[in-house]
């Protein structure tokens, strides 16, 4: 029954809004301030009877009459996390962008990027590809506003996220975008980790070379376990190895890392070792040639046929035996 009841004074707000909204001849133009507050209201009221398609609407009618008055949008952020409890997600990453901009207009860059924060953390396991998006614009915004560590925590957002989706390409980019954030405020530990993260993403792209070359730029930033560790990986998978770049992979302080990259080492294709096959013939260059013994010439029976009798031979005997 109070639900019921607090359904009711929603409606009852929401027309008492809608008639601060019109205009008459003596009232030239509409009360934004007071709409927006029983806009407000009614949204308390339909939150509490669990409307929750009726709440979000009231938020949004809400911050578009601040906005109007020229006033911060706080109400599109309401309508994010009424789309939480309605279980409606699609309509979150559009309400975000909306409140963003609003933000934006009003020179509150902090806000905007807060706001596509909140939502992407919504809808980031649901909808990877849209956070992604979120993480990105917010990334943009605050790398204008001077502020490298905020604009460091996006990009890791981002490079976690390109990981999962298997967007190894991309992910290359946005770990060296972040190294060059934490460059500027001198985080020499965030880019030890991020030199680790950088090399196995680069052999999940099947490129070693790329692989090492991260190791050689960015290792000497890395933790004497990490050099060891990267060093022992690297060394397996140049020597194709599967043992030791097992071993290596099971270190401890990756299984501890961003579960993306913890994941990313637990699925990394191991190197195959070349399977030896039966030696092959070959010839030896300026070998020398092979030893023929004298008495084979004798050995060997004439291609031409018998040997013909000579004079002093045993043939010449029998022919004089004959003519006896």
């Amino acid at each position: 029954m109070s639900d019921m009841n607090k359904f009711e004074e929603g409606l009852e707000l929401m027309r008492a809004a809608e008639k601060s909204l019109k205009t008459t001849l003596l009232k030239w133009r509409p009360d934004f301030e007071t709409a927006a507050d029983q806009y407000s209201k009614a949204a308390t009221c339909f939150k509490l009877a669990k409307s929750f398609d009726q709440c979000k609407e009231c938020h949004i009618m809400a911050s578009d009459c601040h906005r109007q008055n020229r006033s911060y949008p706080f109400f599109v952020d309401s309508a994010v996390l009424t789309c939480k409890d309605l279980s409606n997600l699609v309509d979150v990453a559009p309400l975000a962008d909306k409140a963003a901009n609003y933000y934006q207009q009003q020179g509150s860059y902090d806000a905007a990027a807060s706001a596509l924060d909140k939502a992407a953390k919504i809808i980031e396991p649901t909808q990877p590809e849209n956070a992604l998006r979120l993480y990105q614009k917010a990334a943009d915004i605050v790398s204008g506003e001077d502020s490298p560590r905020q604009a460091a925590e996006y990009a890791s957002k981002i490079a976690r996220i390109l990981v999962k989706l298997q967007m190894y390409d991309q992910a290359t980019d946005a770990i060296r975008r972040e190294i060059g954030l934490h460059q500027q405020s001198e985080n020499i530990a965030a880019i030890g980790r991020l030199a680790v993260a950088l090399v196995l993403v680069q052999l999940a792209r099947g490129d070693t070379v790329a692989a090492e070359k991260a190791f050689k730029e960015w290792g000497n930033c890395c933790e004497a376990p990490e050099v060891q560790t990267l060093e022992m990986l690297l060394q397996a998978f140049d020597v194709e190895d599967p043992d030791d770049a097992r071993r290596a992979l099971n270190n401890p302080f990756i299984k501890h890392m961003d579960i993306e990259y913890a994941r990313l080492a637990r699925d990394l294709p191991l190197p195959e070792m070349t399977s030896a096959g039966p030696p092959k013939a070959s010839v030896r260059p300026n070998a020398a040639p092979s030893y023929v013994s004298p008495n084979a010439k004798n050995n060997q029976p004439n291609s031409q046929g018998p040997t013909p009798p000579t004079a002093s031979g045993h043939q010449d005997d029998g022919d004089d035996l004959g003519l006896c």
